[in-house]
């Protein structure tokens, strides 16, 4: 009881609360402008937090990382362009819903999950940070192999018509992912000699290439006229909000999806991203037939939304207790932490207690600021359909170079997002899908480099991954959803 009254005497202050709604809306903004995300914004702005005290800098920091959540839905949703990794899953609804001119009720159902599964990461990081970080500490190689496995699974459920086309278009991801140097036995793999190949091709290139660059193809070719909201159907739109039945009826949704999040974000090494398309996944299989996934479902902005938002505090989590960064930007936040005098890991709560629990009691407070900012900035956010489509379409470009060139100040990345725009474009043209691209560059290197590290450890035995309840456990859950998948395809794909 002492240590919270303690932190909450470092937490109630207006500092705190004005810094942690700066945060918020720089981290709106990096959010949903493609090719920048959280992770820079906290990079941009951790200079500026030397000078502060230890709760005020790791509140503007934690709220920015939430705030780019939401923002890389706005994009999304938008203009077909996720501003986040996480964001990906959500425009597979997020924009046809917005093409039909809901762009506001998108928006608004996106803000709504984003804040709950937020809310509920915060809690688990609050509430069960020890006996979820006890979870994620017995996942070894095998047990990261079997998830990867599982997540790849879910190209079967986003390769519309064709699964062996989705099967492509992923091991066309998986095959880039390989690029570079080998993390295993350091040789070099693909890279013909190219020096500038040895550190990979950067996902957030290929991002912007395969979603936005072949989109805006498409509309200079006039193949995408309907790209955007019309200006007279978003003004018709202006109070056309999700309902409170609308809410109740994504709520079992939303809380699955948040569990589902929660849990994936608190095993370092995963992500938002595979969070949100696992979570969609598994709505789109639990669909009812009156249900069209893919074509502006509400549920489809829920369940990603939700779930990428509740992989966000809960990736805090490894981290506080263990030492161990979820994800990228777990990792910059732990040089934040380091640079002011904090040692992440088992002592942490033991020795700073009371700052620590500020911390987390204000990551929950800041998903309040998170709603309350969206929801009254959210009409400024649909302005961007009144822009004449050549003046989006230009300025889309000139965004997506810059942000290419942002990722390592090299154009370099900005011909590898061009090239990868053509490719993805052309796959268009003979309705390959360009999701399991993603999937693949996400989910191939976990599953390669533990499938070799846990042969390893069994000495080349393919009986490990039987052995182990865990890595069992999601073995037998990916084909689970491949059998229920297989037979329940005709019910949940619209035609």
């Amino acid at each position: 009881m002492d240590v919270l009254v303690s932190a909450l005497g470092h937490l109630l202050t207006l500092q705190n609360f004005i810094l942690m709604n700066v945060g918020v809306f720089v981290g709106i903004i990096f959010g949903a402008i493609p090719g920048m995300s959280g992770n820079l914004g906290i990079t941009v702005f951790l200079p500026f937090t030397f000078q502060m005290g230890v709760v005020p800098a790791l509140l503007m920091l934690c709220g920015i990382f939430f705030g780019s959540n939401f923002g890389g839905s706005i994009s999304a949703i938008l203009i077909n362009t996720p501003g986040t990794n996480g964001a990906c899953a959500t425009l597979l609804d997020g924009f046809p819903m917005a093409k039909k001119g809901h762009p506001l009720k998108a928006l608004d159902m996106a803000l709504i999950a984003s804040t709950f599964g937020g809310l509920i990461s915060a809690l688990c990081l609050l509430l069960f940070s020890p006996q979820i970080s006890k979870i994620a500490l017995n996942f070894g190689a095998p047990e990261y192999f079997a998830l990867a496995l599982f997540g790849l699974s879910i190209i079967a459920s986003v390769s519309g018509d064709s699964i062996l086309k989705g099967l492509v278009s992923g091991a066309i991801g998986m095959i880039v992912a390989s690029v570079g140097i080998d993390s295993i036995s350091g040789l070099t793999r693909f890279t013909f000699g190219k020096v500038k190949m040895y550190n990979g091709i950067k996902m957030i290139a290929v991002l912007l290439g395969v979603y936005a660059i072949a989109q805006l193809i498409s509309r200079v070719n006039g193949n995408d006229k309907g790209g955007q909201a019309s200006s007279l159907v978003v003004e018709k739109g202006k109070k056309d909000r999700v309902t409170l039945a609308e809410v109740k009826s994504t709520v079992p949704v939303m809380l699955k999806s948040s569990v589902i999040g929660s849990i994936i974000g608190a095993i370092p090494g995963t992500g938002s991203a595979i969070a949100a398309y696992i979570a969609y996944n598994e709505a789109k299989r639990t669909a009812k037939p009156d249900e069209h996934f893919g074509e502006g479902e509400l549920r489809g902005i829920a369940a990603p939304e939700s779930a990428n938002n509740g992989a966000t505090a809960s990736c805090l989590i490894p981290l506080l207790t263990l030492g161990i960064p979820g994800d990228a930007v777990a990792a910059t936040l732990m040089g934040a932490f380091t640079m002011h005098g904090l040692v992440v890991g088992p002592k942490l709560f033991q020795d700073s207690g009371p700052i620590i629990y500020a911390m987390m009691i204000g990551c929950v407070i800041a998903q309040l600021f998170m709603y309350t900012q969206g929801r009254y900035l959210m009409p400024v956010f649909v302005k961007i359909t009144h822009i004449p489509q050549d003046l989006l379409t230009a300025l889309l470009m000139v965004i997506c170079c810059a942000g290419a060139f942002a990722i390592a100040n090299t154009v370099f990345d900005v011909h590898i997002m061009l090239i990868f725009g053509v490719i993805a474009y052309v796959m268009s043209k003979f309705e390959f899908p360009a999701v399991p691209i993603v999937l693949g560059m996400v989910l191939g290197p976990i599953a390669e480099s533990n499938l070799r590290n846990a042969l390893t450890m069994s000495n080349g035995s393919w009986s490990i991954f039987i052995k182990r309840p865990i890595c069992l456990g999601f073995i037998i859950l990916t084909f689970v959803f491949i059998i229920l998948l297989k037979h329940g395809t005709k019910k949940i794909v619209p035609n």
